[in-house]
């Protein structure tokens, strides 16, 4: 999978606080992320924390053969490896230009600076010798890998701890950890690197560059030295020019840094054999720390429960009575939906007003308004129900609007209940304004 490009927006945003002397996780220029150490169980096991970015570092050995032109050495060997787990980028399987580097670079700051002692790994000069090999794992990328890297490394092989041997003749005999107490390794000095990035083509520069300033970074100054300021190594890579005072400069930052991380290591390093000589706990477990939730429990609270009859007692007397009880429940069916409980129906219902006009009228006939003109000889005697419907023989239509007044009246029609006209079109007659259709020649009539 291939790493996901920086837009160009982020690109600017990166370049414009680096300008303004700002980072984006709130440090200065030359600040150091935290770095945090914590030991295994077992001797030489340890993972180191650089902010964001992490590294387990495993330290074992075994009696192997010497080097023909080195009959009297030990042998180092360093071996960093970077999985997906770190990030999605890296390929498992397949040595990257970034990852052979990385190894070269570990290798001079370790094993050609000399910071171990190789004479005293020797067990019989030309035939047994202690292989030392360290295994770096990637377990987080979040930028600045060489650093951590360097950490884990010195700091795992401080505390390990080699079984001890003798020798009678030429026979060797390995002791186990619970006959002889195992042997520490003999380390001369602790050189680390500090990495430092220049952006702008060495206009700006920072100390421990995180994942994304080394996106946009234009170069990359790494310098290895112990507390003693002698430097180990030093790279450049990028392509960038710097002068004599920019590489002082940096050496002399290096040297404050590494002073305060070699400080941090040997304290970590006391406490964990503290730890042990006293029997206590230790490993990676009890290095969480103790405001991290790693499980639900809640303490059990005691609760006095002699008085509570009387309390729910004066609670009972003192709570206030219920409302009425609703004698007709509503009963929800289903296929049905009502809000409320509902009104009586009225539908068909006179109204008061109406009730009233109907008293004042006093007569079955219907009042038509004067727009209305409807000849006597195309309906009549319209009220009785024996006399019969006389209809003209015109095949026209006619059309009747009825447009009230201002203040309309309410206007009743009596119809005979058997035409089948005025059932169709009584509801309209309640209305203010309708249109009327009447049919000279009705079939169904």
């Amino acid at each position: 999978m291939k790493e996901t490009p920086l837009s160009n927006c982020e690109r600017r945003f990166l370049l414009r606080a680096i300008e303004e002397k700002k980072r984006l996780d709130g440090r200065q220029t030359y600040d150091y992320r935290s770095i945090r150490v914590s030991f295994g169980t077992d001797y030489g096991c340890c993972v180191v924390e650089l902010g964001k970015t992490r590294v387990l570092g495993q330290v074992s050995c075994e009696l192997v053969s010497p080097k023909l032109n080195r009959a009297t050495e030990g042998i180092l060997f360093f071996n960093l490896e970077l999985s997906q787990m770190a990030a999605p980028a890296f390929e498992p399987g397949r040595q990257s230009d970034l990852l052979v580097k990385l190894n070269r670079l570990l290798e001079r700051c370790l094993r050609n600076s000399k910071c171990i002692d190789t004479e005293s790994l020797c067990v019989v000069a030309g035939e047994k010798v202690w292989q030392i090999r360290v295994d770096l794992h990637l377990l987080n990328h979040d930028g600045n890998i060489i650093d951590a890297a360097s950490i884990a490394a010195i700091v795992a092989l401080c505390h390990f701890r080699r079984p001890d041997v003798s020798v009678q003749g030429d026979e060797v005999t390995l002791y186990a950890p619970e006959e002889r107490d195992p042997v520490p390794l003999s380390i001369h000095h602790m050189p680390i690197c500090v990495s430092f990035a220049f952006f702008q083509q060495g206009m700006y520069l920072l100390v421990d560059p995180n994942e994304r300033e080394e996106r946009v970074m234009d170069g990359l100054l790494v310098i290895a030295m112990n507390k003693h300021r002698e430097i180990c190594t030093i790279q450049s890579s990028g392509g960038i020019m710097l002068l004599k005072d920019q590489v002082l400069r940096c050496s002399k930052i290096a040297g404050v840094k590494v002073a305060e991380i070699t400080e941090l290591i040997q304290k970590a390093l006391e406490n964990d054999q503290k730890v042990r000589k006293e029997g206590g706990k230790f490993g990676f477990a009890e290095s969480i720390a103790n405001q991290r939730i790693t499980a639900f429990k809640m303490e059990k609270a005691p609760i006095d429960t002699s008085d509570v009859e009387e309390k729910a007692e004066e609670i009972i007397a003192e709570a206030e009575p219920p409302p009425e009880v609703i004698a007709e429940p509503v009963l929800w069916t289903p296929g049905t939906a009502q809000i409320g409980e509902g009104v009586e129906n009225t539908w068909g219902v006179l109204e008061d007003s109406e009730k009233e006009g109907e008293d004042e009228g006093g007569s079955d006939e219907a009042v038509l308004p004067d727009d209305v003109k409807m000849d006597t000889a195309e309906v009549s005697n319209i009220g009785s129900q024996d006399a019969p419907i006389v209809l003209s023989d015109s095949e026209e239509e006619e059309m009747i609007i009825l447009e009230p007044d201002k203040n309309p009246k309410k206007i009743r029609y009596k119809f005979p209940l058997y035409c089948p006209l005025v059932l169709c079109y009584l509801p309209l007659f309640h209305s203010c304004s309708f249109t009327l259709v009447i049919r000279s020649q009705c079939p169904v009539l």
